[in-house]
């Protein structure tokens, strides 16, 4: 919230600017999701995170502190951006590595929607503080806000238990054990096509993320608090999907579940930059919840099945191939997104964005689960030779 909010307020930042930013906020996906695959698979998780949570608390820190002196710019904010983005895909990877280690195959699917929903209870309190401390602190001193809730993170997690990392008797080279998450991903008749689902749903993402915030200020003349607020029904979605999830899969099935889901993003994506004035907060609400619900119940869903169909040896390896392709995306689109803005203003380029939502129900619909109700779970945890 106060990162984007300290580019256009204090810096004066443009539509493409906004994109770089955005871009380098998500760019490690690309970068490091394949090994990190491999480097949280053979490290100590819980040094890891604690060390991940330090160095973004530095780095967010470092913000405010060039301001104080005068010498804040763009370029400082993009690597700050890029540096948080490195510890974020480490830091995801090692999480939902850990899950399965701790929580019975049963109830993956319950613990991975309690998870959205607290991620969903911080977006949806998080813009809307952050908004709040932006319009009485100032964008960049609300900054150290967010450096300090680092800090409390990485004493939270020392109250972790320590993972013991087995030696190997032997350590394939890395290139290996990346090419057999590749192909096991990439071979899977379910998570291969969800894979694509997801990026092109992350596209669409990225270009959303880039320009929500100068949509709202340049273009519907919102004031720092309403930002938050706006910006908070994305949460307030999430916490909608994460609730029903179970439910919405229970009566529908899995497959299903993801088909309607997939189709009840398009309208939530196009209703988004649509009116003026008190119209258009309340389309940028709504459309914001619909699209929220339909990604949680996507997300929940398929990470759920990730999770069971991956041979536990792969899980990481699985986990860090689909973030790199899928999350890759996110930059991309806030890349071209910035750059289409200038010529053709944020709302246009919302809209055209919004209209590529529909690829995700035509991807659901041209692979086999079009034809299921459920997503086979009891073939899906024989184990695959993922070797090439």
């Amino acid at each position: 919230m106060a990162l984007p909010l300290t580019a256009l307020t204090v810096l004066d930042a443009s539509a493409f600017d906004m994109g770089l930013i955005t871009a380098a906020g998500y760019l490690a996906y690309l970068l490091i999701s394949l090994p990190a695959g491999v480097v949280v698979q053979r490290v100590p998780l819980r040094g890891m995170q604690v060390t991940l949570d330090l160095i973004r608390a530095l780095a967010i820190a470092s913000v405010p502190l060039a301001w104080w002196f005068d010498a804040l710019t763009v370029a400082q904010l993009v690597g700050v951006a890029l540096v948080v983005s490195f510890a974020n895909v480490l830091f995801d990877v090692a999480n939902q590595t850990f899950l399965p280690e701790i929580v019975p195959a049963t109830q993956l699917q319950a613990r991975n929607s309690l998870n959205s929903g607290t991620h969903a209870v911080t977006q949806l309190g998080g813009p809307s503080l952050g908004g709040l401390a932006v319009q009485v602190l100032g964008a960049v001193p609300t900054l150290f806000v967010d450096t300090v809730s680092y800090l409390v993170s990485a004493m939270l997690l020392r109250t972790l238990p320590a993972r013991r990392v087995q030696r190997p008797t032997e350590r394939p080279p890395m290139v290996t054990m990346i090419r057999e998450g590749w192909h096991f991903v990439l071979r899977h008749p379910i998570i291969g096509p969800a894979m694509w689902d997801a990026t092109a749903t992350n596209f669409v993402s990225g270009a959303m993320l880039a320009l929500f915030p100068f949509y709202l200020v340049r273009e519907l003349h919102a004031p720092p608090v309403m930002v938050g607020l706006l910006l908070a029904a994305d949460g307030l979605g999430a916490l909608i999907g994460a609730a029903l999830t179970t439910r919405f899969t229970d009566r529908f099935g899995t497959a299903r579940g993801l088909i309607i889901a997939a189709f009840a993003s398009v309208p939530g994506a196009l209703i988004i930059p649509l009116g003026t004035g008190a119209a258009g907060y309340l389309a940028f609400a709504a459309g914001n919840v619909i699209l929220a619900v339909s990604s949680v119940v996507l997300s929940v869903t398929t990470r759920t099945y990730r999770m069971l169909a991956s041979p536990t040896e792969l899980l990481s390896r699985v986990i860090a191939t689909v973030k790199f392709v899928s999350w890759g995306a996110i930059p991309l689109g806030g890349l071209l997104a910035g750059v289409l803005a200038g010529p053709l203003g944020a709302r246009t380029t919302l809209l055209l964005f919004g209209a590529l939502t529909v690829l995700s129900p035509i991807i659901y619909l041209s692979t086999p689960i079009r034809r299921m109700r459920d997503l086979p779970l009891d073939t899906a945890l024989k184990p695959v030779d993922a070797r090439v």
